[in-house]
């Protein structure tokens, strides 16, 4: 089940990487880290990730629907991005539909609007 206190006693070897402490502790429920950091796909998922939250926030606060639209788009464009970079099916699926169905709403709200910011 689970091993002695004595065992994860082990300062006396340094740890060089994190391969080898995995291996040394012989876990199932250690798992490495696999997305990756620092490169263009991690700048877009986070930036897309604050948008998202942006449009939440408006949808929260009830301030402007249109608002709310833009940044919702931004976001899971962002990650349809993403999706795409990763070669990630469900991303790419999830976020393709999510990004019409707002694009649909966006179109519909300034189509339907008489004294909107971009006038038509």
């Amino acid at each position: 089940m689970y091993r002695q206190d004595d065992e994860f006693q082990h300062a006396d070897r340094p740890y060089r990487k994190l391969d080898d402490k995995i291996k040394e502790l012989n876990s199932t429920r250690v798992f490495k880290k696999v997305t990756p950091k620092g490169d263009l796909s991690w700048y877009i998922k986070w930036i897309a990730s604050f948008m998202l939250m942006i449009a939440v926030c408006f949808r929260a606060a009830d301030v402007n629907h249109i608002f709310d639209l833009y940044f919702s788009l931004a976001g899971t464009v962002g990650w349809l991005i993403v999706g795409f970079l990763w070669h990630d099916r469900a991303l790419i699926f999830l976020n393709a539909i999510l990004s019409t169905v707002l694009l649909t709403g966006i179109i519909k709200a300034l189509l339907s609007c008489s004294d909107c910011m971009i006038p038509l």
